[in-house]
């Protein structure tokens, strides 16, 4: 392991005196220079279940929001239910736990992101409208919330297309990306036919017609192929192609200043080799420098997954903590180990005139850990993700030590 890539990084490396919000940003007046021309902050995650991260993501929007006028924070989450966390968040209508469980993904439904929500309705309250931050889902998944605005709608104005959208797009409620693959697309031409005929009748019906839109986008998921010959032609590169375009679409509506919440999969700026293109892909063609990708990474520990792949018509699985040793030299994580520093963050960006040892890292091929809401049964630990630093992330924030998220109670619990 070179000496000059281990000074380098202990040398830059912003050290955090803690990962909760509420405390005082002092650490993290450095990033303010770093972040100061950002439209879009990707905060990523190398795993969907490590409490660290959320806590981590947490103070950090509380510092984009607070100190650098940031006003929206866009999840990996359902564009359908969100609606319900938004309002809350805005309003106080409903409550918190209720409306992110309606998000549908086990990997949101804990402690951790209920504390997100519960500070950004405390914030909001007694603010101006145009002052308060908001809430977006840009997931075209778990569409139950559109299908039943669209029902209502269609059921006092327009009853003959009801049985319609029962019969066909019901399927989108919960189907997943990739389920009912159909080269003929004929769910996607109901859709699309549903989505025109809400537009000209009901112009006026403005959330009815974005509910019909995220159905276009929901039913090309559901039917397209999980593989193809061309992997930006597959059901991921659409997810998110789609995903960017819900971002966009929100720094568009108002001039937004947008916190992005998604594994690191998705914020990263390019793909590794002809894989697919991903969300952050997207956002750096359309804002250049004024998109940030800061990807999360762990040391050792334990995260929270399911155990083994979905299988379809099985009962889910229960998402359980998974350990994890020390990263080896190998890796991304084992390099900003050897930095010393503990937990932190590091600006990729700031590394033009570092030695050559350093650039050559930056842009050579490493290694780093990623897992999803899923890992295999019993190799989990052995999983890496190829990763180019400097081409994906601008910036990398380490946390030594991960623990499994803390789930809410299941539906009905105490």
């Amino acid at each position: 392991m070179s000496g000059e890539v281990t000074s380098w990084l202990a040398e830059r490396a912003v050290p955090l005196r803690g990962l909760v919000a509420g405390v005082p940003s002092d650490d993290l007046q450095p990033l303010k220079g770093v972040l100061s021309g950002a439209r879009v902050v990707g905060l990523g995650e190398s795993t969907h279940g490590t409490r660290e991260f959320f806590q981590l993501k947490h103070r950090l929007l509380e510092f984009l929001v607070t100190e650098l006028g940031f006003s929206v924070l866009a999840m990996e989450a359902s564009a359908s239910a969100a609606p319900a966390v938004d309002a809350y968040v805005r309003h106080g209508v409903g409550d918190a736990e209720t409306v992110l469980r309606g998000l549908g993904f086990w990997t949101w439904r804990t402690y951790e992101v209920l504390a997100v929500i519960e500070w950004m309705r405390a914030y909001n309250r007694g603010r101006p409208e145009q002052g308060k931050i908001r809430f977006a889902g840009i997931d075209p998944q778990k569409c139950g919330a559109s299908v039943s605005v669209l029902e209502t709608l269609l059921s006092e104005r327009a009853a003959d297309r009801v049985a319609g959208l029962r019969s066909l797009l019901g399927v989108l409620a919960e189907a997943h990306p990739g389920q009912h693959p159909d080269p003929r697309r004929r769910l996607v031409r109901e859709a699309e036919d549903l989505a025109a005929f809400v537009q000209d009748r009901f112009p006026e019906a403005q959330e009815a017609v974005r509910h019909a839109r995220i159905l276009v986008r929901a039913a090309d998921l559901v039917t397209r192929d999980r593989l193809h010959d061309d992997p930006r032609q597959t059901v991921y590169a659409a997810r998110d192609r789609y995903m960017a375009e819900a971002v966009q679409e929100l720094v568009a509506a108002s001039s937004s200043k947008v916190v992005l919440w998604a594994h690191n999969g998705h914020i990263a700026k390019s793909a590794h080799g002809d894989g697919p293109l991903p969300l952050g892909h997207h956002l750096k063609e359309r804002y250049g420098d004024a998109y940030y990708a800061l990807g999360l990474l762990f040391g050792k520990g334990s995260f929270r997954a399911c155990r083994g792949r979905p299988k379809a018509g099985a009962r889910a699985r229960r998402p359980v903590g998974n350990r994890i040793g020390r990263a080896d030299g190998t890796t991304v994580e084992a390099r900003l180990a050897a930095a010393g520093r503990g937990d932190l963050v590091v600006d990729l960006r700031s590394a033009a005139d570092a030695p050559d040892a350093v650039r050559q890292w930056l842009h050579e091929p490493s290694a780093m850990r990623s897992f999803g809401a899923h890992v295999p049964r019993w190799t989990y630990h052995l999983h890496r993700s190829p990763t180019v630093p400097a081409r994906e992330y601008d910036g990398l924030a380490y946390v030594a030590t991960s623990t499994s998220s803390r789930l809410l109670p299941p539906d009905g619990a105490s």
